[in-house]
């Protein structure tokens, strides 16, 4: 009997999806709950479950293509059974040598490839039988692919393509004439996905309506790393998590959305709406893009609660496991582009936030220290902000805030 598979609730506001993959091919075996289709929302991936134990029947909805919640997408035969092999070989056939075809990845297996990581094994030239899956139930990321492409030894230049270009050109009669495609170029079209549109008519949106501006500052890294030198094993040992930047970073944050608490408030039509409470969103990495899942009174964790929540956090955007609920609200954003390794940039707003703070890489530079000239371990800050809430005076206060207790962490134990 074939059971129908429905496009399940999304969440609050949000009624309509992108298919994003079939993770489960027609005929295959399905166990009750186990993902079959992945969509797409606004904001997360969202995987579809069978909802009994059978033979995954035909898709009635292809990829890429837009479904209401509530609408059935593909079928189920519960209690049916995958097709079964051939229980003895058949007599073998002799044929024509051929040539071996390209690898094509396939969704087959326990690990189906999504399209984006199908694009990267087809730039990257890449086996994705041999490559080890990092993702949820073993998928393989494009990161993972990436990393697969890296560890790949060089090839050798073959020489017959160049002998066939210089027979082609002598049978034309001389070279190729202008305008002539180079051998191996290609294009390739591919639409956005719908958490790409969103992020883009977000932040096109916060350009076109708030007055941004950013403002600069710089910070010696000194005591933050020195702390972190001497504390990372006990603290891992401890809390079960490495003690890095980011900690400090949110605490120092929150302190200084205290002492400023227009850096932490929205604009609301005509009115000013603050918050006596800091939820920090914390821009994390995902397949699909930058998200921005929020710490929950950040302002009243410790820094190891806040390293759990933003290592869970990352870990989950990789994996497309991220709760809608988990990346709504926040009144302030932190981004971290030093992991990349920018020097420096100029972060959008995060609407209906008023401000944005980006960091970037630490790098030894020489600075004035007691008249000497000495190498520190230094990073840009910026901080973007919305003109129209926040003057230039609150901006850089806030700032200076941040950079005093960032260059003694002490201020973040004693709330100073």
């Amino acid at each position: 009997m074939a059971t129908e598979v429905l496009v399940p609730t999304l969440g609050e506001s949000i009624t309509e999806a992108t298919l994003g993959e079939w993770l489960k091919n027609p005929g295959d075996a399905v166990r009750a709950d186990e993902p079959i289709a992945s969509l797409e929302t606004d904001k997360v991936s969202v995987e579809v479950p069978s909802p009994v134990a059978g033979v995954m029947g035909a898709h009635a909805v292809a990829v890429g293509a837009t479904v209401q919640v509530g609408a059935m997408i593909a079928t189920v035969d519960a209690g049916g059974a995958a097709p079964a092999q051939a229980a003895a070989p058949q007599p073998a056939v002799t044929q024509a040598p051929q040539a071996a075809p390209t690898p094509e990845p396939t969704g087959d297996g326990p690990a189906a490839l999504s399209p984006s990581v199908r694009r990267a094994v087809l730039e990257h030239g890449v086996d994705p039988a041999g490559v080890k899956g990092t993702g949820r139930d073993g998928r393989i990321t494009k990161e993972d692919v990436e990393a697969a492409a890296q560890a790949k030894p060089a090839p050798v230049a073959p020489v017959q393509p160049a002998a066939s270009a210089v027979a082609n050109a002598s049978s034309d009669g001389g070279a190729a004439p202008a305008g002539r495609a180079a051998v191996g170029r290609r294009e390739e079209r591919v639409r956005m996905t719908r958490l790409r549109q969103t992020i883009a008519k977000r932040l096109k949106h916060a350009q076109d309506t708030a007055a941004m501006l950013t403002t600069f500052n710089d910070v010696d890294m000194t005591a933050v790393m020195e702390a972190r030198t001497r504390y990372k094993d006990l603290f891992e040992k401890k809390h079960g998590v490495r003690l890095g930047f980011m900690g400090f970073f949110v605490k120092a944050a929150c302190m200084a959305l205290k002492d400023v608490p227009s850096v932490n408030a929205s604009i609301d039509g005509d009115d000013i709406v603050y918050h006596d409470y800091a939820d920090i969103s914390v821009a994390v990495s995902s397949p699909g893009g930058l998200v921005v899942p929020v710490i929950r009174d950040a302002d009243r964790m410790s820094v190891a609660q806040v390293e759990k929540a933003i290592g869970d956090y990352g870990r989950r955007a990789k994996d497309g496991t991220l709760k809608m609920d988990e990346m709504r609200g926040g009144t302030f954003t932190i981004s971290n582009g030093g992991v990349f390794g920018s020097l420096m940039s100029t972060p959008i707003i995060n609407p209906p936030q008023s401000a944005v703070l980006g960091l970037h890489r630490i790098d030894e530079r020489p600075v004035v220290l007691n008249g000497q000239i000495v190498a520190r371990p230094m990073m840009y800050l910026a901080l973007s902000y919305d003109h129209r809430l926040i003057d230039g005076r609150e901006a850089v206060t806030f700032l200076v805030a941040l950079k005093n207790a960032i260059e003694d962490p002490t201020r973040i134990l004693i709330d100073l």
